[in-house]
């Protein structure tokens, strides 16, 4: 075999061999903990191939480009932060397994598979190996019935959306008698719109929203969200979106660009609802797990913002906002963890009493991190909403960048409640102990930074996005 057929291919080939490894290595050593080194240090090498991996392989239907790349070092940086906060909170859970790598690496290889396909049918592939390992994940806790009904619900939900997604390629196949996405984009250009074209570009948008949890799509999310291990509510609030978001764009926007302007209507529907939907459904939670799944569901309607501009600036304004957005959740996660004690869950608001009296470094990353998610500046969730409203404006849509901005308003409701439980409130009861290791501390240390240094000095990222997005 000519080993440049499938060169474009080798950051994909590290992960799968190193999750092989992962799951024979921890047949064999005790401290688990060893098991994530290993597999960070094998992000780590597939990362630093992929600016040397450009290329498409098997006749286009793999593509690794500019694109492509921006969404692996995002899943990158999400496999790395929550391997750092699963730790100490998988012994607390007493579900300290070493295959609990090995599935958050299969689910990174499923996503990055999604990000770098160039058929639909790749796509498919990519989607169901991060979906299965995500299942799996969702309800690791075997002994916590929340957790068990979540992986539940999750897998449910999913297999609709995937039946959905393939029925929407079984009809794109019928009428343009292809599944690379570039062909079916001269196909339709063509052909022009008509209805069972509609009916298969509607089916891939559910089966996408569903994916990204676009309200009324979003139902699964706050109580799988809820009842997922927090470590991988984390790693599914940026991943998965991610690359949901990732294939979602190429899809809509190589495939169905010709017919953009019949499509984008729907579109920004189903943008102000989410806004709607997660904005004001977020206000009544007393969770903060369920409140950031809310939350999660609102920046989705923010997100696909990108897509309805398209072009360069649109393009890169969504990826600039999705690798603001996996730090500033991530870190937030991250502070409920921290919490986490035994007997103590350290997820509802009433937990967040006081903590500035009692554990003020806690308090104040937490300040930061919801700063960042309501977009007050300096922070980068500030820059992330600007520059993604500036797009939006940018492309004509003034009264649909008011209508963001509004919903980004009502959001700072919930997140500064959390901030005034913190600072404005007296701690009850026993000082709540935190739960703070070495990695967990370095993961809130690298979130807080970067939650800090990108609203401060943005210039790289938004080259970086923008080159990527060209």
């Amino acid at each position: 075999m000519d080993i440049s057929t499938i060169w474009p291919l080798l950051p994909e080939i590290i992960i799968a061999a190193s999750a092989l490894l992962v799951l024979l290595v921890e047949l064999v050593i005790r401290k688990k903990e060893t098991v994530g080194l290993l597999s960070i240090i094998s992000v780590a090498v597939a990362a630093y191939y992929i600016p040397q991996s450009f290329g498409k392989a098997f006749g286009g239907m793999f593509i690794s480009d500019g694109y492509s790349a921006f969404f692996k070092f995002i899943f990158f940086i999400n496999l790395i932060l929550t391997v750092l906060l699963s730790t100490r909170y998988l012994v607390i859970e007493k579900a300290n397994h070493g295959e609990y790598y090995a599935l958050i690496m299969f689910s990174t290889l499923g996503m990055m598979i999604m990000a770098s396909a160039g058929d639909l049918i790749v796509l498919y592939l990519g989607l169901e190996l991060m979906a299965l390992s995500t299942y799996v994940l969702a309800g690791f806790i075997r002994h916590d019935i929340r957790s068990n009904e979540a992986a539940l619900k999750y897998f449910l939900l999913g297999a609709f959306s995937s039946a959905l997604l393939l029925y929407g390629i079984t009809m794109i196949y019928g009428l343009t008698g292809t599944t690379d996405i570039s062909l079916i984009g001269a196909a339709v250009a063509e052909s022009g719109l008509n209805t069972p074209l509609l009916l298969s570009i509607i089916f891939l948008m559910v089966a996408f929203g569903f994916k990204v949890a676009l309200a009324p799509f979003h139902m699964w999310a706050p109580d799988v969200y809820e009842g997922a291990p927090t470590s991988i509510t984390a790693f599914m609030s940026v991943g998965p979106k991610a690359a949901g978001f990732a294939a979602f764009g190429r899809v809509f926007l190589t495939g169905f660009g010709p017919l953009s302007a019949d499509w984008t209507g729907i579109l920004i529907v189903l943008s102000i609802l989410t806004m709607a939907v997660g904005n004001i459904i977020a206000i009544q939670q007393s969770n903060i797990k369920r409140m950031l799944a809310y939350s999660s569901v609102a920046h989705a309607g923010y997100a696909v913002l990108g897509i309805i501009v398209g072009g360069t600036e649109g393009i890169a304004a969504m990826m600039n906002y999705l690798f603001i957005y996996a730090f500033m959740n991530i870190g937030a996660f991250a502070v409920i963890i921290m919490l986490r004690s035994e007997g103590f869950q350290g997820e509802a608001l009433e937990d967040f009493k006081g903590l500035a009296r009692t554990h003020p470094l806690a308090a104040a990353m937490m300040l930061v991190f919801m700063f960042s998610l309501t977009g007050i500046p300096p922070t980068a969730g500030f820059i992330g909403k600007f520059y993604l409203f500036k797009a939006v404006i940018g492309a004509g849509y003034i009264w649909l960048a008011v209508v963001a901005v509004i919903f980004s308003a009502i959001s700072a409701y919930f997140y500064l409640r959390v901030v005034m439980y913190m600072y404005m409130l007296e701690p009850e009861g026993e000082a709540v102990t935190l739960s703070l290791s070495p990695s967990l501390g370095l993961a809130l240390l690298i979130t807080t930074l970067v939650v800090i240094f990108i609203g401060i000095y943005p210039s790289p990222l938004l080259s970086f996005a923008r080159l990527a997005a060209g």
